[in-house]
């Protein structure tokens, strides 16, 4: 693990095969960390995989200020990142929030992204009344996660009908996934939804025809609002290729990771 500091958040990082030349940089989802990649990176030996722990996740600083994790400071924060490591055209894999996050980052830095892979992700809510109604829900659920602390929070978000999913996976995969969230701390996941929950960060439906680069969206067969969000996205997007996983859910990589990895695979060997 390195950390880089960006402005007054340190950023806490994994680089796998460091001396490989194509690079995939990963965003996790909410209650995840870098640590969620290590098994997709093993899969990929002869490609530069670097993740890292979203601001208020991981080992990266979970500052109090809620501006700090609001979509447009996480875009130049990571557009930073990507300048102090001399990242260019890399490939962009977000998974859920991090989808949301490399979908943002890809609509204002298009010259940093050579492809960009959204596994269960979306451009964020396009109406004004489900905006508000999202972010009352994200304001109250920050609320609980501080009162309550997180173990109560993961109790209940694991089993939300998004990971029902999960519960057939192997009992040593489900303790990983929850010890990855019992990890987080109180404060960072509650600004994080705060600062970049889906009822305030802007929307990015109206800007999806921007984009040139080749964007691969994945999405599990059982993970219907998302197979649909995918649909929809399809008709804005220039050059894109929309593959459904059959027999998973919302984290593919989580649950059926080899054939996660073959499709990225062979989306990048088509750069």
């Amino acid at each position: 693990m390195a950390k880089l500091t960006i402005g007054s958040v340190d950023y806490a990082y994994t680089v796998w095969h460091e001396q490989c030349e194509q690079t995939i940089v990963c965003l996790h989802g909410f209650t995840g960390t870098k640590d969620t990649w290590a098994q997709f990176a093993e899969a990929l030996p002869t490609t530069r995989i670097i993740a890292v722990d979203l601001i208020g996740h991981g080992h990266t600083s979970a500052p109090m200020d809620t501006v700090l994790y609001t979509a447009e400071a996480q875009v130049d924060s990571l557009r930073q990142f990507f300048d102090t490591l001399q990242l260019r055209s890399v490939i962009l894999l977000g998974y859920s929030m991090g989808g949301r996050l490399a979908l943002s980052f890809a609509t204002r830095y298009p010259q940093y992204v050579e492809q960009l892979i959204l596994e269960s992700a979306s451009p964020g809510l396009a109406d004004d009344q489900a905006r508000a109604e999202r972010k009352e829900a994200d304001d109250a659920l920050a609320q609980r996660i501080e009162q309550d602390g997180v173990e109560a929070f993961v109790n209940t978000w694991e089993n939300i009908p998004l990971f029902a999913t999960q519960k057939h996976l192997p009992a040593a995969v489900q303790q990983a996934v929850r010890q990855e969230r019992l990890s987080q701390r109180s404060h960072g996941l509650a600004n994080s939804l705060r600062g970049f929950g889906t009822g305030v960060q802007p929307s990015n439906w109206h800007v999806l025809d921007t984009l040139t680069m080749p964007v691969l969206l994945l999405t599990g067969a059982h993970d219907e609002k998302f197979c649909v969000l995918a649909e929809k996205m399809e008709k804005h997007l220039e050059n894109v290729t929309h593959l459904v996983i059959p027999d998973v859910g919302h984290a593919i990589h989580v649950e059926n990771l080899t054939q996660f990895a073959t499709m990225v695979k062979e989306a990048i060997s088509l750069t």
